[in-house]
């Protein structure tokens, strides 16, 4: 390279930190509560600095179920603390971006989630032995700033290339009756996955559909995206430093489990490091992928034959699609290392039409959330009839799932009283230029309907779609509204596709005006 080039000063610097509790959490992203009763691998974070000129961000990707507004403040203010501030001098901590795999098996990060009550001593629950909500996001702020602070130390000259390839890991969730009637997963998964939550038999078929129901389906509601988009790092020398993989769905292959993991980020991680190196770090992103899981409606028999064929677990084969892709990409990639890519950052808070709630609405969901505090009650009662029943593994199951499906329906009667008073929803999006690839983020579980259109309508070559850099809901789309069900309904989205398409509008307006300057708008 020519001094010229040395000079561009686009830096890089990369850091990867350990969130893993050592103590028991309550465990995120169900309607019953779960202990952590053990850790199947540990759960991290990765930090990338990149800076370039005056220009500035951070990525920082976390093995949570999101990133909820308490944990983004604790952060910031760990970032401006006197020895951290010191150590990431010049930083500003407006340039950093976190964004969550959605593990279904990471620890609760609201102090507000409803199951928190449930700990001991912190309100009239059912006095689980678990750490404190707030101690485990001071202790996950902390790592999270550490790792900030050492890749921003860490920046040194370097280049990128990135590129696309494909792996199936991601399938639609919603499948269409006869009838237009829409179903995530099988017609009665929740009294099946309750059952399996206290069996923990290793059944996951409520997942796929139910035969006793197979003769009504009719057509599965959405599209599929089995893209896979990179970013290669390079050092001057031109040695992979590390890679950002962005992937079209969540980390939920494990999602049941009473057990603290990264899910298949554990194995791909392991996989891509295999193949390119222990000192490599690994970036995850979830793109849009609301309607999106990696589990099966449908050829579950035959997919669980092959992979007993293979010797290997769903969440190995997830890892190696995945690094099969990377890893024909990388050859071609470091034939296109770019040591001057153009870097901007823009980020807005907008406003979001809310989902509007009508009277019937409210209705019904005060009358659901009374017939479970019934079915809570009951269940508290029968604990307290029978005392030897809190030695049966996961006894707290049923209350908890009980619990869970009363506060959500009680957050639709507030959300009715909310919306006399504001009739949108803020939601903070930032997006960054990277050469010709843009970063877009939002805070949701983004249907692919609206992920696509972003990719569609914008100059970007790529675009790297993160959901889940905030604490948002689902963000249904027109189609899968139509068909209702679990996800897609006004009673369980605060915004619905109305705002859905407006976060749309925002993010190519944004992106595109990061484009202005070369005439591409």
């Amino acid at each position: 390279m020519s001094n010229e080039t040395v000079q561009q000063n686009l830096k890089l610097g990369w850091a990867q930190e350990t969130i893993t509790p050592e103590a028991p959490v309550l465990v995120a992203g169900l309607f019953h509560a779960r202990l952590s009763e053990r850790i199947m691998d540990p759960l991290t974070v990765t930090a990338l600095a990149i800076e370039s000129g005056s220009e500035q961000v951070v990525l920082v990707s976390c093995d949570l179920i999101q990133i909820s507004g308490e944990l983004r403040k604790a952060v910031h203010v760990c970032l401006c603390q006197a020895e951290l501030a010191i150590e990431a001098v010049g930083l500003d901590p407006a340039k950093v971006v976190l964004n969550a795999t959605h593990t279904h098996t990471a620890p609760i990060i609201d102090s507000q989630a409803s199951h928190t009550v449930h700990i001991s001593g912190c309100g009239n629950g059912l006095n689980l032995e678990a750490s404190k909500v707030q101690s485990y996001i001071v202790f996950v702020a902390d790592q999270i700033a550490k790792a900030v602070a050492r890749a921003w130390t860490k920046r040194a000259l370097g280049g990128i290339a990135f590129g696309q390839e494909f792996a199936v890991v991601g399938f639609n969730r919603r499948w269409v009756d006869k009838n237009g009637r829409a179903t995530m997963y099988g017609s009665d998964a929740q009294d099946r996955q309750l059952k399996a939550a206290k069996e923990q038999d290793g059944d996951t078929s409520f997942y796929g559909i139910d035969p006793s129901v197979a003769d009504s389906f009719r057509h599965i509601e959405g599209y599929e995206d089995h893209s896979i988009q990179i970013v290669a790092a390079y050092d001057l020398q031109g040695d992979l430093t590390g890679l950002v993989v962005n992937v079209p769905c969540p980390s939920q292959e494990s999602e049941d489990e009473f057990a603290l993991s990264a899910d298949w980020w554990h194995e791909t991680r392991l996989e891509l490091r295999r193949r390119f190196g222990e000192h490599v770090f690994i970036l995850p992103q979830c793109s849009a992928a609301g309607d999106l899981s990696p589990h099966l409606l449908y050829g579950g028999e035959a997919q669980s034959r092959m992979l007993a064929l293979k010797g290997r677990t769903t969440r190995e084969e997830i890892a190696h699609r995945i690094a099969y892709a990377v890893e024909s990409a990388i050859p071609f990639l470091g034939q296109a290392i770019e040591w001057q890519p153009v870097l901007k950052h823009r980020s807005e808070t907008v406003e979001l039409e809310a989902n509007r709630l009508a009277e019937q609405d409210v209705q019904s969901a005060q009358e659901e959330a009374a017939q479970w505090q019934r079915v809570y009650e009951q269940e508290r009662a029968k604990l307290d009839l029978h005392p030897e029943l809190l030695n049966k593994p996961h006894w707290y199951v049923d209350a908890t799932y009980a619990y869970g499906r009363m506060c959500a329906y009680r957050r639709i009667v507030d959300r009715f009283e909310q919306q006399k008073l504001r009739s949108t929803i803020q939601a903070e999006l930032c997006i960054i230029r990277l050469g010709n690839i843009a970063f877009a983020t939002q805070p949701f579980e983004c249907y692919l309907d609206f992920g696509i259109q972003i990719k569609l309508r914008n100059p970007a070559i790529q675009t790297f779609l993160i959901q889940l850099a905030g604490a948002g809901t689902y963000l249904p789309s027109p189609r899968s509204v139509y068909g209702g069900g679990y996800g897609s309904t006004p009673a369980s989205n605060p915004i619905g596709p109305e705002g859905g398409q407006q976060l749309v509008e925002h993010t190519v307006r944004m992106i595109r005006s990061l484009w202005a300057d070369d005439g591409l708008n």
